[in-house]
């Protein structure tokens, strides 16, 4: 049963009853909202910065990675670099051993060569009965193209042969035997060799075994040059 009030400040006062409910639940509601809001955006900032920190982290990681692989690709260019070098050595000096087992020969053959040539040049043509002198000729022709034809073969594998006479001791190319008194000579200066010298390429074969002056003056050495 609806009840009907006539009386006009009764319905007044029902009105503003009615109004006061009204806001209440408006408020209320409100609250609710707003709670609820603020609970979402918490939940949201959290997972953000749990998000970002997932990204920092795998930034990291990428970062990390990309350096191992640079340094795993840098090391694997100094293993090819050397690897190429070592094989270029090998293949360079590959002859070594046998080229120094013939460095022997190369020196009997220039020996005999020139005991030859100074036999030859100690005999009489004029009185050679026995016919030994075209012998000796034969036998120098065949020592100087043999020891040509082995100095060729040396040079075709890079074997180099130096005289160091009369250039300064190099203690890195030869092999001082004896010392020479000779005053007219700077102290230290190449006199003697005994053994001519190889080389490989530039690496020393053998060095030139030699003598060395003293007694004469010590070599001035090199001026630099820029006006210092």
């Amino acid at each position: 049963m609806i009840r009907r009030y006539t009386n006009p400040k009764t319905r007044k006062v029902l009105h503003m009853n009615r109004m006061v409910k009204l806001q209440r639940k408006t408020v209320v509601r409100l609250e609710v909202g707003t709670e609820d809001l603020d609970l979402s955006k918490e939940d949201l900032v959290k997972l953000v910065f749990e998000k970002d920190e997932l990204l920092t982290s795998k930034d990291e990681e990428i970062k990390d990675m990309k350096d191992k692989v640079l340094r795993s690709y840098a090391e694997m260019e100094n293993v090819i670099a050397r690897t190429k070098r070592e094989s270029e050595n090998s293949k360079k000096y590959a002859v070594q051993n046998f080229s120094k087992s013939l460095l022997d020969v190369a020196d009997n053959l220039a020996r005999a060569s020139s005991v030859v040539k100074e036999s030859f040049s100690k005999l009489d043509t004029s009185e050679d009965s026995s016919g030994a002198v075209p012998l000796l000729k034969t036998l120098l022709e065949g020592v100087d193209m043999t020891d040509k034809q082995l100095g060729e073969v040396f040079k075709k594998f890079g074997v180099e042969r130096f005289d160091p006479l009369n250039e300064k001791f190099d203690p890195d190319k030869h092999f001082a035997l004896f010392q020479i008194p000779d005053p007219s000579k700077p102290s230290g200066t190449v006199a003697s060799v005994v053994k001519v010298g190889y080389m490989l390429h530039d690496r020393v074969l053998r060095p030139a075994e030699v003598g060395v002056t003293e007694g004469g003056p010590s070599e001035e050495p090199e001026e630099k040059s820029g006006g210092d």
